[in-house]
């Protein structure tokens, strides 16, 4: 996940946390190696000027395929460069 967010979106900051553990007993919980739940807090010069929701589309279509068959739930913070 990580090389496809630098590659695609040049992160200044970029924090990416697999919080699956806390979601054990939860729809989507994968209890073999979890990766399912992400966090992620990104600060990148792509989001200048775009809403919340097309920042969002921006790190999904990075993400590609893993947004269909790894990532269960990913929560969000993004940021331009200066806000």
């Amino acid at each position: 996940m990580t090389d496809r967010l630098q590659k695609s979106l040049a992160p200044t900051r970029m924090e990416l946390r697999d919080d699956s553990e806390q979601h054990r007993g939860h729809g989507g919980y994968r209890g073999e190696g979890g990766e399912s739940h992400f966090f992620l807090r990104m600060e990148s010069a792509a989001f200048a000027g775009l809403s919340r929701v097309a920042r969002q589309r921006l790190v999904y279509k990075a993400l590609g395929d893993l947004m269909h068959h790894q990532v269960h739930a990913l929560a969000m913070e993004t940021r331009a460069p200066g806000e």
